[in-house]
């Protein structure tokens, strides 16, 4: 008896057995497809002055980012992208620590762009300690370069910069000077000069290469004077600069609140100097918080020079109600699908988005000059070579500006004479 409920029991073992395994099979299948199609999360940090003085471009950058990225359904790949929006507050000590707070809390995996070059400085050591992979920041200054070239390793992760250093750019307002002064259009008498800006990596960078441009034209320099960049009183230093009555002052400033009462309050002193304004025209509004005193101002900024530029702008005031500058608005939109580009070949060279996959194409493609962004809506071509890196290349073709002069909120090329549509204007005295 005992020997037949044994029998009978292993022959019911023998039964179930199989079914049992199928089933566990099949969850395991599941389980693992299930895995398979998980959703794949990547985590981007977008660093910008999006409250403080340069809060105007701050509200541009996140505006284009968000457009670039609505395109693509927030979709690179398989990899769904997580923003998360670190706020610089135009200030290096107040970024840094949010930019690291992005890294360990959030998990950030790789940042884009950035507008003030004392906050590319700072966030440099964040993005070296962490090994986070940074891609076109705005931030110019020479010393960006120099500290990357210091030590390529360690500081090469703030890897493109979406700007090059201002004396590859300034040297035009020079050129465009010169010009005028040897077709009789200008007559400055003694070539003196003057040089303002704001006191950040940024203004002084400026500063020094316009100086050293303008004294080997054979200018002389008779002041220079740097200023908080939340200062909005500039009497006592526009009235020093009407004594002194240079021919020329250049200078510039990345906060709008900031550069408009400048021009305004110089032309309440009555100061007669022809100004150079770098980046006046980096917010769309400038005009608005400037009027007529803007008239006859240089400045040197890219234009909506394409279609699929113009349809940007007009498809940006429809959504944000705002204009958009193609200097803020344009270079951050064509800086954030770049960098979608750049992740889509990191994909497609490596098999996966990663940190280490971005840094690795950028290195091995963007820095060797083996490939470029030619989709751009603001320059016709964003590269870098071996000897520009991290700086783009500059130059017709590439990345350039054209300087230009106001007139009633319209800026009036100027130089290079092939883009030209007037000559350089001086008021009269």
């Amino acid at each position: 008896m005992r020997k037949s409920k044994l029998v009978t029991f292993a022959l019911v073992l023998s039964l179930l057995l199989p079914f049992s395994v199928m089933a566990g099979g099949k969850q395991e299948k599941e389980g693992a497809g299930a895995a398979e199609t998980a959703e794949k999360v990547f985590t981007l940090g977008i660093l910008g002055p999006f409250s403080g003085p340069s809060a105007r471009t701050g509200k541009e950058f996140r505006s284009s980012a968000t457009m670039a990225f609505e395109a693509i359904d927030w979709k690179i790949g398989e990899y769904t992208i997580k923003p998360v929006w670190i706020d610089s507050q135009s200030d290096p000590a107040k970024a840094t620590q949010a930019y690291e707070q992005a890294v360990v809390q959030d998990g950030i995996q790789a940042g884009i762009l950035n507008w003030h070059s004392s906050v590319a400085v700072a966030c440099m050591e964040i993005t070296a300690k962490y090994k986070v992979p940074h891609f076109f920041g705005f931030g110019a200054t020479e010393v960006v370069n120099e500290k990357f070239h210091s030590n390529p390793d360690k500081y090469g992760y703030w890897m493109y910069k979406g700007w090059p250093t201002p004396k590859k750019l300034s040297v035009n307002y020079v050129q465009a000077l010169e010009d005028a002064i040897e077709e009789g259009l200008w007559n400055p008498g003694e070539k003196t000069f003057a040089i303002y800006g704001e006191d950040t990596d940024w203004g002084r960078s400026f500063g020094k290469g316009i100086k050293e441009q303008l004294e080997k034209a054979g200018w002389r320099m008779v002041a220079e004077d740097y200023f908080p960049i939340e200062q909005t009183e500039f009497y006592p230093l526009l009235n020093k600069l009407k004594g002194i009555n240079p021919a020329l002052i250049a200078g510039t400033s990345t906060a709008p609140p900031s550069f408009s009462s400048f021009i305004k309050q110089a032309d309440e002193v009555g100061l007669e100097s022809l100004i150079v304004a770098d980046g006046l025209g980096w917010v769309g509004e400038w005009y608005k918080l400037t009027g007529t005193s803007s008239n006859y101002v240089i400045d040197q900024i890219p234009g909506w020079a394409t279609e699929a530029g113009k349809e940007f702008a007009q498809k940006f005031k429809d959504q944000f109600g705002i204009d958009p500058s193609p200097s803020s608005g344009g270079l951050s939109y064509d800086g954030t699908r770049f960098f979608i580009a750049v992740a889509r070949k990191a994909i497609e060279e490596y098999g996966e988005l990663s940190s280490e996959s971005i840094y690795n194409f950028v290195k091995n493609f963007v820095w060797e000059g083996k490939w470029s962004f030619k989709d751009g809506i603001v320059m016709s071509e964003y590269a870098a070579t071996p000897e520009t890196v991290p700086d783009p290349v500059v130059g017709k073709g590439y990345y350039i500006f054209p300087v230009l002069q106001y007139f009633d909120g319209e800026g009036k090329i100027i130089y290079p004479p092939e883009w030209a549509v007037q000559k350089l204007q001086v008021p009269s005295k």
